[in-house]
């Protein structure tokens, strides 16, 4: 993958039998989009089909669409779509609300099944370098139930085994890590937890769409993630969730708003939960936002998670090796695992002026993105990230670091969002 000439990364383009994906992607000119792992391209079909719920549904449609348009059922439908990306079944998934939300809801129905287990079973265990949000979700959850509950931090994987005690409720672990791509075995820490007593919740922001998951083979207990990275659902769009079906009817959910009410439209005033997945469900859905998930989910259908994960491995494997060899006089770092068994899809490097580099490169239209400490990342989306743009990135890159355009003062000062 070393190859010194351009022409190779094109035949490779050629070769490729995901190819025409692409097209079904709304990508501008002049732009090399390497930021998927951060918000996913727009799907062509995605104008158009706001343009419906907006134009028709809600404007011609009114209130009638709840029923007439699907509105109602949507987020079990589309869950039941996500489903096979993920190694999940039928009716086992919403996608509802955000990653934090449904991170609140399924750690707190966790730590209540671990309340009737065995209540001297009160710390959540995760990792130092799991995605921010998910800590303060678990340090808030600690928080509000008082009696004892905390949260342990470990700072590497490797201090995981030594974590997980008699006292530990729930090992909390994402399966790729946001900023150095490293992806952990999901059934080898599963199991772990669970020979420990403890259930384990899986944050699958980085992976879903990316990389094989197989949440029911791999022993999971609960799951979230967003549709807006590799599942390319928009910005801000909802959520995922998913509960193994032995655990599901266990306890409900404590944001136990009416849509995961057994009889919403009964408006009883005593809550009772829907049996299954939709139990999960609170407030009223934002359907716009949820129409343009299914955009993105359209796409998959053109494909499966085995050939999207053997070009991702292509596509890294590439640009490490691109990097290393053209830019390897310069102070440039590796901290994605090399070991494909250990890598989501993406790489990331520090450099000392990490920020100033990633601001240069996206002047010249390689977009990534930064995260502390001096890490620049690039995600690489099989569905629509080509071969001849890794070397296109890579000399970019290369020219930055070179010529030093990176020291420019305009790259220096830091806008609300790296």
């Amino acid at each position: 993958m070393t190859d010194s000439t351009r022409e190779h990364y094109v035949s490779l383009d050629h070769q490729d039998p995901l190819r025409e994906l692409r097209a079904h992607f709304a990508l501008p000119d002049g732009v090399i989009y390497l930021d998927g792992n951060s918000l996913g391209a727009r799907p062509r079909a995605a104008a158009a089909r706001a343009a419906a719920v907006v134009q028709e549904e809600w404007g011609t449609g009114l209130i009638r669409s709840w029923n007439t348009a699907g509105w109602f059922e949507l987020p079990r439908r589309l869950g039941n779509r996500l489903a096979p990306l993920i190694g999940a079944g039928t009716d086992e998934v919403v996608v509802t609300d955000t990653t934090s939300i449904n991170l609140f809801k399924v750690l707190a129905a966790a730590l209540r099944v671990q309340a009737a287990r065995d209540p001297r079973r009160k710390v959540i265990v995760s990792e130092a370098s799991n995605f921010p949000t998910d800590l303060y979700i678990a340090q808030g959850l600690a928080d509000l139930l008082q009696q004892g509950y905390t949260v342990r931090l470990v700072d590497a994987p490797t201090e995981i085994d030594a974590a997980v005690r008699e006292d530990t409720a729930v090992l909390m672990l994402t399966h790729v890590n946001y900023k150095t791509g490293e992806m952990l075995d999901m059934a080898s820490y599963s199991e772990l937890a669970h020979a420990r007593g403890a259930l384990a919740v899986w944050d699958l922001a980085h992976s879903a769409g990316a990389v094989p998951v197989a949440l029911n083979a791999a022993g999971a207990d609960y799951a979230v993630g967003c549709t807006y990275k590799y599942l390319n659902g928009g910005p801000g769009s909802p959520a995922f969730l998913w509960v193994a079906p032995a655990l599901r009817d266990a306890f409900w959910q404590p944001l136990s708003g009416w849509w995961g009410h057994a009889a919403p439209f009964a408006m009883e005033p005593q809550y009772r939960p829907q049996n299954g997945i939709a139990r999960y469900l609170c407030g009223t859905q934002p359907i716009t936002s949820l129409a343009m998930v299914e955009c993105g989910l359209d796409v998959f259908a053109h494909t499966d998670m085995q050939a999207l994960r053997a070009k991702s491995l292509q596509l890294t494997d590439a640009f490490i090796a691109l990097v290393e060899a053209r830019c390897g006089h310069h102070p440039l770092a590796l901290v994605t695992p090399r070991e494909h068994a250990r890598r989501g899809s993406q790489v990331s490097f520090t450099h000392p002026q990490g920020y100033a580099v990633m601001q240069a490169l996206i002047e010249r239209g390689v977009i990534g993105d930064y995260r502390e400490p001096g890490i620049i990342r690039f995600g690489f989306t099989p569905l629509y990230t080509s071969f001849a743009e890794v070397w296109d990135a890579v000399e970019v890159l290369r020219d930055v670091l070179d010529s030093g355009s990176h020291e420019a003062a305009r790259f220096q000062t830091r806008g609300a969002v790296t």
